[in-house]
């Protein structure tokens, strides 16, 4: 018998690749799409374990620096980091929902009281307004004379509160199984690594043993200066708006410090809030400016010097695809993926780099 290697090459094929080659891609793309997929369907069970594992990835430093300078055993640690970040979310939270729920009921009250006036521009858009309303009713007059009345349909849904209420239990739900999640991975999520290492070839334990212990770093560097500098920014802000006299000046500036974990978008959204409880609660124009144009100023200072300078580390990927993944995880997830972007970008940057077949698409969306 003839034990030669089989020759694929054919009139059809003069490559010689087979079948299994050229379908790779195909295979490769259907793969992306069921994760995607996967992702999207199952996000109230993937979304929490995604949150605990970055959240562990985050604390588990402190579990074994608590272990080794003071023998305080993983359990007792773990359940302390965990009641800190508790504590920290439920404060943030009554800090903001209060005063967040009066300004919701001033508003409309405040915007209609700033458009009201006897300006030329209101002036023009009333007779833009009347206009129009000339031109809807001759169409009416049309349609009524052409053709019979149409049947009115009427849908009930469900009312926005009941939405509402069904949103925030779901929220409180996944908050409790990724706090839940984070406590076990800390006290015992060194041991599943370790476990899983073990079932790996030896070239390929230290890949793993170094992407972890990177993301570890990277994630807490990435979070320790941003941290610092979103203080800062939302402490100046606040002392800003109760140096003009805008009402809340606490709840601004923890708006202004929270709002900057989220890149860009988060900014933007500052700068818009602050010009319009500006514009509602203050007379004069220049005193309206006052709190948007310093909050841009001091983002300016902050994040294009400071940053760079108390500490070195600055994401090295491509700001096009950092703005990229904050609207592709947004649209997967909602909110919570909004501000999940950026670590998880961090984590993906980490793998990439460490893993040779993929070092190429590290490279692409490099800085």
């Amino acid at each position: 018998m003839d034990d030669s290697p089989t020759d694929n090459r054919s009139p059809e094929n003069p490559s010689g690749k087979s079948v299994l080659a050229e379908l790779s891609t195909p295979i490769y793309g259907l793969f992306i799409l069921g994760i995607l997929y996967t992702l999207y369907l199952a996000h109230q069970i993937i979304l929490p374990i995604v949150l605990a594992v970055l959240t562990s990835l985050l604390l588990s430093p402190l579990v074994k620096k608590a272990y080794l300078n003071w023998r305080l055993p993983k359990v007792v640690s773990s359940l302390v980091l965990v009641l800190v970040v508790l504590a920290g979310i439920v404060g943030i939270g009554a800090a903001v929902a209060t005063p967040a729920l009066e300004w919701a009921q001033k508003a409309p009250e405040g915007i209609s009281r700033l458009l009201v006036g006897d300006s030329e521009i209101m002036r023009q858009l009333d007779k833009v307004s009347q206009s129009a309303e000339q031109v809807e009713k001759s169409v009416d007059e049309l349609s009524e004379n052409n053709q019979s009345k149409p049947t009115t349909v009427v849908l009930q849904t469900e009312s926005w509160r009941s939405q509402l209420m069904s949103k925030a239990r779901n929220g409180v739900a996944g908050l409790a199984l990724a706090l839940a999640l984070t406590y076990f991975l800390l006290v015992s999520g060194d041991r599943l690594i370790f476990n899983f290492v073990k079932q790996l070839p030896r070239p390929q334990r230290k890949t793993v043993l170094r992407i972890t212990h990177d993301s570890q770093q990277q994630i807490a560097q990435y979070l320790a200066v941003l941290g610092l500098s979103n203080l800062s920014v939302g402490v100046l802000t606040g002392l800003i708006c109760w140096a003009i006299g805008l009402p809340d000046p606490a709840m601004w500036g923890l708006i202004a410090g929270l709002a900057r974990f989220i890149p860009y978008l988060g900014n933007m959204l500052t700068i818009a809030l602050l010009a319009v409880v500006s514009a509602i609660t203050l007379d004069t124009l220049w005193m309206m400016a006052i709190a948007p144009l310093s909050f841009i100023l001091l983002t300016t200072i902050v994040g294009f010097f400071l940053e760079p300078w108390i500490h070195g580390f600055r994401m090295a990927i491509n700001p096009v695809i950092i703005f990229v993944s904050i609207f592709f995880w947004g649209w997967l997830w909602g909110p919570v993926g909004v501000l999940l972007a950026v670590p998880l970008m961090t984590v993906i940057q980490v793998v990439l780099k460490q893993i040779p077949r993929l070092r190429p698409v590290y490279k692409v969306i490099a800085r």
